[in-house]
């Protein structure tokens, strides 16, 4: 087993002004299990609202806070603010993070599991496993995603059940060394098909909650991504192997 004293967690940031603060002080009340320290990388995507302040006041007022940030001076993308804070991870994993609350830091834990008990090098946290806290929202966004799901299963073999989840938990060598090239919602189905390649590779799903947003709420992915995420899933399974 790989030692684990630091994890990485990467925060893509895109007009989260009014909130970014919650999910960081979310953030900073985890205890990980092993006093595992915390690594907080925010990537700022050009936000046209007063992300950029909002962080640097709260990075401000929590010195103690292990908190790196970084902006892209024009809009890149979420996959392209992933990209930049993976290659800026230190910590032997990395664990991506959304900026809303969608998704409950607390469960890093659950992710962290497989890796502590050296079972796993990448672990995928689905929303539709155990008995977790859901919030009841999109039918056809449900739908939607186990479509995707299971394209992408058919072409990388493996028997995920959320293939889009935000919380994927990563050894930070391995994806740091895998070549990314989708900039927006595309990312997930790349890097899915590229770690799905990665000799020897050990892939867990553990059961996580979900606090989605609406549109009104600021839900940012639409059915245009949906049809980019299946180019995706054929593009880098069958064409750019």
């Amino acid at each position: 087993m790989q030692p684990f004293k630091k994890l990485s967690i990467v925060i893509p940031a895109y007009n989260e002004g009014p909130t970014i603060h919650h999910i960081l002080d979310r953030i900073a009340e985890v205890q990980l299990l092993n006093n595992i320290q915390k690594e907080l990388i925010i990537v700022n995507d050009c936000s046209k609202d007063n992300t950029e302040e909002a962080i640097q006041r709260y990075m401000a007022d929590h010195p103690e806070q292990d908190i790196r940030y970084f902006k892209h001076e024009v809009n890149m993308g979420k996959g392209a603010a992933l990209h930049t804070g993976i290659s800026k991870a230190t910590g032997e994993y990395t664990v991506i993070q959304d900026a809303d609350l969608e998704y409950d830091p607390e469960e890093f834990n659950i992710l962290i599991k497989p890796v502590l008990r050296g079972f796993a090098d990448v672990v995928f946290g689905s929303r539709f496993l155990g008995g977790n806290s859901h919030r009841i929202l999109f039918f056809w966004h449900s739908i939607g995603n186990k479509v995707l799901t299971t394209l992408s299963n058919i072409f990388t073999n493996l028997n995920l059940t959320d293939m889009e989840t935000c919380y994927k938990l990563f050894r930070t060598p391995i994806i740091q060394s895998l070549t990314l090239k989708e900039k927006r919602f595309g990312f997930e189905p790349e890097v899915t098909a590229k770690i799905a390649r990665v000799p020897d590779i050990r892939i867990y799903e553990v059961g996580i909650s979900y606090y989605g947003r609406t549109y009104a709420e600021g839900k940012k992915i639409n059915w245009k991504d949906g049809f980019r995420a299946i180019y995706c899933i054929l593009k880098y399974n069958i064409f750019a192997r």
